[in-house]
């Protein structure tokens, strides 16, 4: 038997007779048979360099929401806040100490409102997936023992996923893509935050006000009825006319309690919109009377190249149906091939001898789909389908933006033309009308009666005129947020859009 140094020594000989019968190859950069190995490394140096330059964001993209704003006529220079904290909370408390203002209160929601915490936590989650993609397949380790009797023998695999390797520069792109789009759509969940809240501090001040006039109709109502009561019972009036007014009181009553309830309904919902619980939903104040009227409508030029510019819904279709093309074309690239993995294994075997001798056996394994049932057509239609769809959605949001300006706009000019003739018209001559009977009945030329019931027609007036000037408030705010941000119908829309799964391309 030959000895471990004699072995030894003719596997060193056999060796050099193999070097030399075969001396190495080229070694030079130029020469040919390194290229495939520098173009495959230069292409997971790539990939690497893209995966270390993506991160989360610091602030969870907030900086880039409030870009978008910040300039927003609905935002009265108020900032989104991503998470309250107690500077903030503190600013809150100094809001609420006063009397608030409808500024104020938009204030309040962006910082304090769940909406603006969900619609960043939302964004968060785009940015995680942002991330995510942009991130290369880690390797798998795959281990495995295998013994009969005496014998062992152990098999250790590392392999990669080849395919999500070289598509991970398009995975990136696209989830970036998305994530503009969703930085779009938080954008629009606080702008419309803002519009909302507006519209409710408008709703909640008018219904206030109101209260208070219905509340003096009430009071004129009972006195009339009780004088009529009165009179009846020394025989002066009939049945008839004491009914009348036992009537005017009993519809005073009732449209007093509808106010009532409708103002505590107003203040309940800006409550719930500006996030505010415990003491502090009953602790703020209202205004007592609404804005005046602007003394002049704006010139705004054409409203619907206005809307279709600056809306942000039109830009977050645009921005999905971009990221949608481009999925649809890596979607053809990998209808065929969907998966492919390499693995490098390396097997040890330890032989039932007495030497126990072991034999190490080294390779590799490249795992590929042949594509023999499926050739993608079932991939490739449902990506065509979702650009399709995608297509249609822009086309709609440009043809929705479009007709709300319109209606917004014709909506607008009619509530201030109607509000401008309450203020200008209605309310004066029915001032003047009203002096004119007090000036009657102190000269004794008019009834108690006749100066009553004036009175309730009047309260009933400027309660009209309020009424009036709410709506245009709220017709301002509808046109505001059509112009710049978005309608609740497309943002559902959009929304439902940015459920779609990305296309299968092996995955991570």
């Amino acid at each position: 038997m030959n000895s471990p140094v004699r072995r030894h020594a003719a596997g060193t000989h056999r060796y050099r007779k193999r070097s030399e019968a075969h001396p190495p190859g080229p070694t030079k950069v130029g020469d040919k048979p390194l290229l495939p190995l520098i173009r495959t490394g230069a292409a997971l140096a790539a990939a690497l360099v893209l995966a270390g330059c993506a991160s989360l964001s610091p602030d969870g993209g907030s900086a880039d929401v409030q870009a978008l704003v910040g300039s927003n006529p609905l935002m009265a220079g108020a900032t989104a806040q991503r998470t309250p904290d107690e500077a903030s909370q503190k600013s809150v408390d100094e809001l609420l100490a006063k009397p608030l203002d409808v500024e104020s209160a938009v204030r309040i929601a962006l910082i304090n409102g769940p909406r603006v915490q969900d619609a960043f936590a939302t964004l968060q989650l785009s940015d995680a997936d942002r991330v995510q993609a942009a991130s290369p397949p880690n390797p798998v380790l795959s281990f495995s023992r295998l013994a009969q009797g005496s014998e062992r023998e152990f098999e250790r695999m590392l392999s990669f996923n080849v395919l999500g390797l070289v598509t991970l520069p398009w995975q990136a792109r696209w989830a970036g893509q998305r994530h503009e789009a969703a930085k779009l759509q938080a954008a629009q969940s606080v702008l419309v935050l803002a519009a909302d809240t507006r519209r409710a501090w408008v709703r909640a001040v008018a219904a206030q006000q109101s209260v208070a006039y219905l509340r003096d109709a009430k009071e004129a109502a009972e006195a009339g009825a009780e004088l009529a009561h009165r009179m009846a019972q020394v025989g002066n009036w009939s049945a008839l006319q004491r009914t009348r007014e036992q009537l005017l009181l009993a519809d005073a009553s009732a449209q007093l309690a509808r106010a009532e309830q409708s103002a505590v309904a107003s203040r309940e919902q800006l409550t719930r919109l500006m996030g505010l619980g415990g003491e502090r939903a009953t602790r703020y104040t209202l205004p007592d009377r609404l804005p005046p009227l602007p003394k002049a409508a704006p010139e705004l030029g054409d409203v619907q190249a206005l809307a279709l510019r600056d809306r942000l819904d039109v830009r977050s279709a645009q921005a999905q149906n971009t990221a949608v093309a481009g999925s649809l074309g890596l979607t053809r690239a990998t209808s065929v091939v969907n998966a492919m993995e390499l693995g490098v294994v390396r097997n040890t075997t330890f032989e039932n001898d007495a030497d126990r001798t072991k034999t190490t056996k080294r390779g590799f394994e490249l795992d590929l789909p042949i594509p023999i049932f499926d050739w993608g057509q079932s991939r490739n239609g449902r990506a065509e389908a979702q650009y399709l769809q995608s297509a249609a959605r822009v086309r709609d949001v440009g043809v929705l933006a479009a007709s709300e300006a319109r209606e917004a706009w014709q909506g607008w000019n009619t509530a201030y033309a109607l509000a401008r003739r309450y203020r200008d018209e209605v309310l004066p001559l029915r001032r003047k009308v009203n002096e004119e009977m007090v000036l009657r009945y102190n000269g004794m030329l008019a009834s108690v009666w006749e100066l009553l019931a004036e009175t309730r027609a009047s309260m009933l007036a400027v309660n009209a005129g309020i009424e009036a000037q709410r709506d245009f408030w709220i017709a301002d705010t509808d046109l505001q947020l059509v112009l710049t941000g978005s309608s609740p119908g497309g943002m559902s829309a959009l929304q439902t859009a940015s459920a779609a799964e990305a296309p299968a391309t092996g995955g991570h």
